[in-house]
């Protein structure tokens, strides 16, 4: 039994036959994901989505590919989750694309205290909710308090040692 793949905006080439996964085999095939060497995985990849894999890592490739053999035997998600999912990020974005590949404010939760050592002082810093409190003067940005601190130019993420918007420390 095979599923026609909606995966091609082309209308030159035919479209992709993605094979079904027998439910039996599900189990098997996820496990087999664990040990199966980074081309075999690019080559599942190439046979489960019709096309070549993207230049990610291995776990990114691991956890796409078990997604994808439990869409193929199981089923994907209903229209109607679709439906809901797609009405949900409209009332967040008013329906610009633009807007949804934008990462979220991810500075920490409002209350969090972040503590420093610099020149044998311990600096906390309180998080709020429009900026940051540091010996009860409101900033705008770790970075100023950073730069208040040291007297020199700082990444205030970096200097607080917290995980910064590219993913390093």
């Amino acid at each position: 039994m095979t599923r026609p793949a909606k995966i091609t905006t082309d209308t030159t080439t035919p479209p992709t036959i993605i094979p079904a996964i027998p439910r039996t085999d599900v189990l098997r095939r996820l496990a087999a994901l664990q040990t199966a060497d980074t081309p075999d995985l690019k080559r599942q990849w190439r046979e489960l989505f019709g096309k070549e894999p993207p230049p990610h890592n291995r776990a990114y490739l691991q956890s796409r590919l078990g997604y994808r053999l439990q869409e193929l035997a199981f089923g994907g998600l209903t229209p109607e989750t679709l439906a809901r999912l797609e009405a949900l990020g409209e009332q967040l974005d008013g329906g610009n694309i633009v807007l949804r590949r934008i990462r979220g404010d991810d500075k920490p939760v409002a209350g969090t205290r972040l503590i420093r050592q610099h020149g044998g002082i311990e600096h906390t810093v309180t998080v709020l909710s429009d900026g940051y409190d540091w010996q009860g003067r409101p900033y705008r940005s770790l970075s100023a308090i950073a730069r208040a601190i040291t007297g020199t130019r700082w990444n205030g993420w970096a200097f607080f040692g917290l995980q910064t918007r590219r993913g390093g420390a």
